[in-house]
């Protein structure tokens, strides 16, 4: 609904790069009242007095923004609007004015796709916030819907390419995830896995195949959010409440509107953000910096962490309460070099999509290479697969990939500790398998089976050591 006036208004807006705004209403005086203000404030404004004037001027040019009155000499508003709605009205968006107040109106409005609704008398100063806010709200959506296309372009056909059972149990799960993300509210789930293992793909395909998958995906990266606007940048802030707040901002939580909001690394969320963003998991409204309001929050929140978080509220650096209140499902994605067989064929999807991009005649893999693949250990997992074969892509020209071709970094060499040799040629019948759980037991035993100081010893965290003692039985 229309938002109240607001003190901080002044005469002198910040210009608005002549974004275009049609008016479409009847009463001659307050329609040029309207574009006076409008155009003061920066805005091209434009009149027309019938629908039928305002819909041949909306063949002619598409507006930034309509404001559209609700009763016209020659029909209805509501009508009209239903009519844009029909023909892509999401274009740009629309808002609603009317000397009759009713409930009604303001509801079926809404429904027919109006941003927002003002009742007249119509304070001017009141207009223009509203306008702001909804030319803001919708270049924000554009944005978010261009992104979210292209990354999606960008991990289409990969995201749940292989068949080794730690993916097929992914894939199983999002299966059966499917039947509560049909709910208003669906749950909080928290994706775990160390970098580069594809969090923020199985995020995108929660999104994708929920019944949400046509509204906005917000990427939130906590890692990289500034410190001294982390709650500004989630949560939004009104003009005026800080000295460098000269508009008023949407934040990335109501950005998300009722689509997903994807927290990734939530694990770097300072701590005093920890609270507020468990009052709006556990309320489901925010504030913004600034506000004496809460607003209503629709989104589903999906967090990710490469970080042992269960550790970090253990030793007091992460709220308890928030990880309780985010692990209610849960989804843990293998190391990409414990899945097996499956690097080939990530491998051989990377190849094909960079010789395309490219315009690179088509690749294969040497036996060679392919068995370098194999045998690497993958710290960087997918996403280091996938930088390494566009490098590779880019360097041969197409033929075979050699080995060369791959430049992967050495192996690990001779364990001091255990003794165990992993450098090329070494003489040794182990598998990597094998290798791995010589190393777990060695590190256990170091350290009298305490997981946590074992994690460190081998540089891993907490959760990825446990899930090895589960795959190994070493329970």
């Amino acid at each position: 609904m229309a938002m109240h006036s607001n003190p901080f208004v002044t005469e002198t807006e910040v210009p608005r790069l002549n974004q275009q705004i049609l008016i479409i209403e009847d009463e001659a005086v307050f329609a040029g009242a309207v574009r006076k203000r409008l155009t003061r404030a920066g805005y091209q404004a434009d009149i027309a007095g019938t629908l039928a004037a305002g819909a041949a001027k909306l063949k002619e040019a598409t507006p930034d923004l309509l404001l559209l009155d609700m009763r016209l000499p020659d029909g209805s508003g509501l009508d009209f609007l239903a009519d844009l709605q029909g023909n892509d009205a999401n274009a740009f968006p629309v808002l609603v004015m009317s000397a009759y107040g009713e409930i009604e109106d303001a509801v079926s409005a809404m429904k027919s796709g109006a941003s927002d609704y003002l009742k007249k008398p119509i304070d001017l100063d009141e207009l223009l916030l509203v306008v702001a806010r909804a030319l803001e709200q919708n270049e924000l959506s554009q944005k978010l819907t261009y992104s979210s296309k292209r990354e999606q372009h960008a991990h289409e056909g990969a995201d749940f390419l292989g068949e080794s059972s730690a993916i097929k149990a992914v894939r199983q799960q999002i299966e059966r995830l499917q039947q509560v993300t049909a709910a208003s509210a669906p749950p909080t789930i928290l994706i775990l896995g160390e970098t580069g293992t594809g969090k923020d793909v199985v995020a995108r395909r929660l999104h994708a195949d929920s019944a949400r998958g046509e509204r906005p995906f917000v990427h939130v990266d906590c890692a990289s959010l500034p410190k001294d606007l982390i709650e500004a940048e989630l949560f939004g802030h009104e003009k005026g409440a800080f000295t460098s707040a000269h508009t008023a901002r949407t934040g990335l939580i109501e950005a998300a509107e009722d689509g997903v909001l994807f927290m990734d690394e939530i694990g770097e969320l300072p701590m005093d953000l920890q609270a507020k963003l468990l009052a709006v998991l556990e309320r489901r409204t925010l504030r913004k910096v600034g506000a004496t309001r809460e607003r209503p929050v629709a989104a589903w929140i999906i967090a990710a962490t490469n970080r042992d978080i269960e550790e970090l509220a253990r030793r007091g650096e992460f709220r308890s309460d928030l990880y309780y209140r985010l692990n209610v499902l849960s989804i843990t994605l293998a190391p990409l070099r414990e899945r097996g067989a499956d690097v080939l064929l990530l491998a051989q999807h990377f190849m094909q999509q960079n010789a395309r991009r490219y315009g690179i005649p088509a690749l294969s893999l040497s036996a060679a290479a392919a068995q370098a693949l194999r045998s690497y250990h993958w710290p960087g997992n997918v996403r280091e697969l996938k930088h390494i074969i566009e490098r590779a892509v880019l360097l041969s020209g197409g033929g075979e990939l050699a080995p060369e071709n791959l430049a992967l970094s050495t192996p690990a060499q001779p364990d001091t500790e255990t003794g165990l040799n992993l450098s090329p040629g070494a003489d040794t019948d182990l598998t990597l398998g094998d290798a791995e759980l010589m190393l777990i037991k060695n590190a256990l035993e170091k350290c009298q089976g305490n997981v946590s100081k074992a994690a460190r010893e081998l540089g891993i965290t907490r959760m990825a050591l446990r899930y090895r003692i589960q795959k190994y039985n070493l329970e």
